[in-house]
């Protein structure tokens, strides 16, 4: 279990030196693309294989971190902006990806696109907990019988991150800081990312987990006894997206890649194993915040998460 101390050194650490690797097809020879991604490996491998097979393009492939999921591959490419290394993004929220945007990373006209969603959850242990007890609301975290019970992962990257903030977006500032400080003080587990979440629960050591549909499914078929709760106007839908950088070294290869990730059966493919759910979007109060404002508001929240939740 990493606790609070030990995660503040180390997410320090990932964040001055983010330990990302270069995987794919970089020392064959032929046309090539280099893609930033931070859809899990063992789902984004197979699909990059089978695009590479179709197309003849290699693919180079940098994966980011659980710990710091998205950020560190963010901040690599405002880093990298005026000598651009990467083709193109390949990220599983939205919020980096509109962050990046507004900074003018990505080509000007059709430059990024969304496709298909999963679902931020609330994951209880059926062991632990019957469906009839367990919290019917975000809100209900906070209250006293829950404490020490939730595990969550750090607020600031990933999917908890944009939920976080969109959930900011939806309740005004005030309702929500206050929310945040109770949630932190009924002593949740903190940890490194949304998978470790549904091990902590599916092994029984936390009740209630705030994670990913995607990770709850993984967690189901290794037998867990968990399940979902059901959608909430506090739930919100997370979609991939794909984005063209401006200035990439191979804009014709990364192009071609980029429509090819768009098409039904790459969205069939990562449905079929549960890193999307099916059909449309769920018309959630929270599937499209007020992205404009979200982003203005980016730093300052940022900062109140990092006062509440970093200590």
């Amino acid at each position: 279990m990493i606790g609070i101390a030990p995660l503040r050194h180390r997410l320090a650490m990932l964040l001055a030196l983010p330990c990302l690797w270069l995987a794919g097809c970089g020392s064959r020879t032929g046309p090539t693309v280099t893609v930033y991604t931070s859809q899990d490996q063992v789902f984004a491998e197979a699909i990059l294989d089978a695009f590479t097979r179709e197309t003849g393009i290699n693919t180079r492939v940098l994966y980011d971190s659980e710990a710091v999921k998205t950020v560190g591959l963010a901040n690599r490419l405002l880093a990298e902006r005026d000598h651009p290394q990467c083709d193109l993004f390949w990220n599983n929220e939205e919020l980096r990806t509109r962050q990046l945007a507004s900074h003018d990373l990505f080509e000007p006209t059709n430059g990024w696109a969304r496709f298909g969603f999963r679902t931020r959850r609330i994951v209880i242990n059926t062991n632990l907990l019957a469906l009839s007890l367990a919290p019917a609301s975000l809100k209900d975290l906070t209250n006293s019988q829950w404490r020490g019970k939730l595990a969550m992962a750090f607020p600031l990257f990933g999917t908890t991150a944009t939920h976080f903030l969109a959930l900011r977006d939806a309740w005004g500032e005030p309702a929500w800081l206050n929310w945040c400080r109770a949630l932190r003080a009924n002593d949740p587990l903190i940890v490194d990312g949304n998978s470790v979440v549904v091990q902590l629960v599916g092994r029984g050591e936390a009740a209630i987990g705030l994670t990913d549909s995607d990770d709850i499914a993984a967690g189901q078929r290794r037998e867990f006894p968990i399940v979902a709760l059901p959608l909430t106007r506090d739930s919100t839908a997370i979609p991939n997206t794909v984005a063209l950088v401006r200035g990439a070294p191979h804009p014709q290869n990364a192009r071609r890649l980029f429509d090819y990730l768009q098409t039904p059966a790459v969205s069939e493919e990562l449905r079929r194993v549960n890193a999307l759910e099916p059909g449309a979007e769920p018309a959630l109060e929270l599937t499209n915040p007020d992205w404009s404002s979200l982003l203005v508001q980016l730093d300052r929240a940022t900062g109140q998460l990092k006062q509440i939740f970093l200590r």
